[in-house]
């Protein structure tokens, strides 16, 4: 059973929140009220992860960190989490802080215990993801697509519930319409959000592609990137041609994507000078690229 204990490194605010019953008690018992909606001390090992959540990469340095902060100070802000059976519970929010309690062996952790059911434990998951302040434009968009989806929301609704302007839904919505390799280099933090928009209507994938070559080599703004596209749909100038890859380049990037793990980018000049370009997602991940490098 999940016993509700005190810890001792919890702060006195959370500490006293804590109510401690003999047993968690039954979401169908007549006594349920007691537990739903309170902040209880429950074992970890009677948790288990949400299936819903939206998030896949959990970065080991920042769990680290974060986990020697939990042993020096506690669990500031309780996990959420909704019952199952008696003894049984499911995270909503907070797999970091679970997550990290465990990698320094703890046993308990503070929860709020709520009713929710699958649909609405969806819901709660993307939303969380969504107000995560480091997620990129197309991380978000994705989130909002699967909350029309899955959830069957309207636009109207879905910035109601994000607590986000309609026109700011709308515009992240767009960005889907953009070629993949743009939504990519979005992602990877080569162009902005503001790139994005810029070029969403270009309905030609290859006029896309050559602005977007163009951003990447002449460093565009914004701005800049905005003017381009408007020349290029009055058609003030010409597309430039896409400098064909040489045959001995082709057949080295696949080995090379496959043995680093990414797709290769590579540029060639009129001169037949080029750059070979690495994409990493994380410290971790440029620390791995580093040592295959050596």
């Amino acid at each position: 059973m999940a016993k509700a204990t005190k810890k001792q490194a919890l702060g006195r605010g959370l500490s006293a929140l804590l109510q401690e019953p003999s047993n968690v008690i039954s979401a169908t018992d007549k006594n349920a009220d007691k537990v739903v909606g309170s902040i209880l001390e429950i074992n970890l090992s009677l948790i288990e992860v949400n299936p819903f959540q939206p998030r896949t990469y959990f970065d080991d340095e920042a769990l680290k960190e974060l986990a020697n902060s939990i042993e020096e100070l506690g669990v500031i802000q309780p996990i959420t989490v909704r019952k199952l059976s008696e003894n049984k519970f499911q995270l909503v929010s907070g797999e970091r802080r679970f997550r990290a309690s465990k990698l320094i062996g703890n046993k308990t952790i503070p929860a709020y215990i709520r009713l929710a059911n699958d649909q609405e434990m969806l819901e709660m998951a993307l939303v969380e993801n969504i107000q995560r302040k480091n997620l990129d434009p197309i991380e978000v968009a994705l989130s909002y697509q699967r909350l029309i989806d899955e959830i069957e929301l309207t636009q109207e609704e879905l910035s109601t519930r994000v607590g986000k302007k309609r026109s700011t839904v709308t515009n992240y919505l767009r960005l889907l319409k953009l070629d993949p390799i743009l939504q990519t280099g979005m992602r990877d933090g080569f162009i902005s959000m503001g790139h994005g928009r810029a070029m969403i209507n270009v309905e030609n994938t290859e006029d896309q592609l050559a602005i977007y070559e163009r951003i990447l080599r002449q460093k565009l703004s914004v701005r800049q990137t905005e003017d381009l596209v408007k020349n290029l749909k009055s058609g003030v100038i010409t597309k430039p041609k896409k400098k064909q890859i040489p045959p001995y380049i082709k057949e080295s990037l696949k080995g090379m994507g496959e043995y680093l793990g990414h797709k290769i980018d590579v540029s060639i000049s009129a001169n037949g000078k080029g750059k070979i370009s690495i994409p990493f997602h994380s410290e971790e991940d440029f620390n791995r690229l580093k040592n295959l490098l050596k």
